[in-house]
């Protein structure tokens, strides 16, 4: 299906006039002179940058009427690039025009309020002005010299949420912003093996001998992190779920960690989920705790999607048993608002990931602080650089304040809770798994295959997002609430569609149960 060509017109009005390459005393980007380019002046980005903030708040107000996800096959938006980049500077009206004509047609829409497939990947609006402000600031927060705000803004916004979330003390003073929980996960791996092998890990490398634990529904990040690490697919254990509640069995785990040792192998971590990617499954991590305890593995939790459910008082019990983890992470960009990428993650003794991440070069003397001080937060990542992630979640945390984030979480945990209500109302459904958050797994009482094509048939009307997983081994539907502009009127449009195409594939009406 060949790509729209023509500009669709916004419905908040054109905006301002932008510059061109005829604007008196400016250029595009090209160096006439032979001294150097063209930049924008303030005046320009003014002016261009007024242009954006209303192309992006029309872009939200529009989407409801653009499919959710674009009709396109593999290459197409490529093929309508051209080969080579220019060799004179466009006028920025050209660059949004062609961002309309060639780049929004072949987007997946995930702020739609119609993508219900995966965990809602949300934003808003203090979380993009404050990215703006922070693309333009664009300062390197890689120690606390070369950019102290940030550094000591970060200390304060992390402390900040673990208080909103009622984590345990020994996290206070102890967080910091990664990317993504994949990097938390590997930073967290990397921490272990240096508490538990030191330098002999640091000169040796991993070795077989290392050994890692996790469910067999934990995210799949766990198991690259294990292969980052140097130890290896056959080092990572997956334990077995029960197989209603999809959550790790402590007693197959203790009998894995005991196996290993009398192999004269040594555990190093275990890696527990609050809120696994396939149903929200939560570990008991009292249980696991206690097993990591007694055989001192490192135990990380990955709370990704679910953890900042904990600032909603009646959600603290995901809380049960993080007084004895080591680490613990969560995504603020998926369910909080902040916009992608934000990962904050704590640390019970931070000198575990420092004494293991830090390797300081001449150029870097002048930089390299006293860590009882201002921590360099260079140290507690994979990369040296790091941007100023701090701001975007102080203007959200600011912006809604405690009460506006509770009232946008429940929101979610409302919504799955009336979509699995509607699920048990039809006896031609089920529901799956326990969804206590915002994610509601369900199937026709039918076989993989007549699922698999009710999914089909769903996705391509471009009006909704879901996606599948598999449950106990049979082919389950997911419904995920929780995104920005998301509500009630939009879950009951997609179950009027899940039951039109079960109509039409089972050739019966609905049933009550």
């Amino acid at each position: 299906m060949p790509l729209p060509t023509s500009r669709p017109t916004p419905s908040g009005g054109s905006g301002p006039d932008l510059p061109t390459a005829t604007d008196s005393g400016t250029g595009v980007g090209a160096g006439s002179t032979g001294v150097g380019p063209s930049h924008m002046s303030p005046g320009e980005f003014r002016r261009c940058g007024h242009a954006v903030v209303d192309w992006i708040a029309d872009y939200w107000q529009d989407l409801p009427s653009r499919p959710v996800t674009p009709p396109v096959t593999p290459g197409q938006v490529a093929d309508r690039l051209p080969a080579q980049a220019p060799e004179t500077g466009e006028d920025f009206g050209t660059l949004l025009q062609d961002l309309d004509t060639l780049i929004l047609p072949g987007m997946a829409h995930w702020q739609h309020p119609g993508f219900l497939g995966f965990f809602p990947m949300t934003t808003s609006g203090p979380a993009v002005l404050a990215q703006m402000l922070t693309a333009g600031l664009n300062a390197q927060g890689m120690a606390w010299a070369t950019n102290p705000a940030a550094t000591e803004l970060e200390q304060r916004v992390m402390d900040w949420l673990a208080d909103l979330m009622a984590l345990p003390d020994r996290f206070t003073r102890g967080g910091v912003i990664q990317d993504t929980a994949s990097s938390a996960m590997l930073v967290a791996l990397t921490a272990a093996l240096w508490r538990r092998a030191g330098e002999q890990w640091r000169n040796h490398g991993s070795g077989p001998g290392y050994t890692v634990y996790t469910s067999t529904e934990a995210n799949c990040s766990v198991h690259k992190a294990v292969r980052l690490s140097g130890l290896g697919d056959l080092q990572l254990r997956r334990i077995p779920v029960e197989s209603h509640t999809q959550a790790l069995r402590p007693d197959l785990l203790r009998q894995a960690v005991e196996a290993d040792l009398s192999a004269g192998l040594t555990p190093v971590a275990a890696i527990a989920t609050i809120g696994t990617t396939s149903t929200t499954a939560i570990d008991p991590l009292p249980a696991v705790a206690d097993i990591c305890r007694s055989h001192d593995v490192w135990l990380h939790v990955d709370g990704a999607y679910a953890g900042v459910a904990a600032i909603c008082p009646e959600l603290r019990w995901i809380n049960d048993g993080l007084e004895h983890a080591d680490s613990y992470s969560v995504n603020t960009h998926k369910w909080l608002l902040t916009g992608f990428e934000c990962s904050p993650m704590w640390f019970a003794d931070p000198a575990a990931v420092t004494q293991a991440m830090t390797v300081t070069q001449s150029y870097l003397r002048e930089v390299t602080g006293d860590p009882r001080q201002a921590p360099d937060y260079r140290d507690w990542q994979i990369p040296l650089g790091r941007p100023f992630r701090a701001l975007k979640l102080w203007f959200t945390l600011r912006w809604y304040g405690a009460d506006g984030l509770r009232a946008h979480l429940r929101r979610g945990v409302e919504l799955a809770r009336i979509f699995a209500d509607l699920v048990r109302g039809d006896d031609r459904f089920e529901v799956v798994a326990p969804s206590p958050f915002g994610l509601v797994c369900f199937r026709l009482r039918a076989d993989c295959s007549v699922n698999a094509q009710l999914l089909k048939r769903l996705n391509a009307g471009g009006d909704i997002l879901l996606s599948s997983t598999d449950v106990n081994g049979r082919f389950t539907l997911r419904m995920a609430a929780g995104g920005t502009a998301t509500t009630a009127d939009h879950i009951a449009h997609a179950w009027s569609r899940i039951r039109a195409e079960a109509d039409r594939l089972t050739g019966t009406g609905h049933r009550s149960g």
